[in-house]
């Protein structure tokens, strides 16, 4: 199953344009970028997506590609 990733333009002064290569290489993921997520300025204040759908936040870009890893092992039943 591909899980769908979703980031924001304007949220890749937090590094996030670096998350979305590294993912664009994972099999399970489709990754698209949007102007706007229209999650109402969470683009200004931390490093965020929508997994399939739901919002993920951390405080860091790399940490925010930790935690999408993570999920995606959870609900693929992978969790280590």
């Amino acid at each position: 199953m591909k899980h769908i990733v979703e980031f924001c333009a304007n949220n890749a002064a937090f590094g996030t344009d670096q998350i979305m290569n590294r993912l664009k290489e994972e099999q399970h993921c489709e990754v698209y970028e949007y102007g706007c997520l229209t999650g109402c300025g969470m683009c200004y204040m931390s490093p965020y997506c929508l997994l399939d759908g739901e919002t993920v936040e951390a405080e860091t870009a790399e940490g925010l590609y930790r935690r999408i890893i993570e999920l995606i092992a959870e609900m693929d039943g992978n969790a280590e």
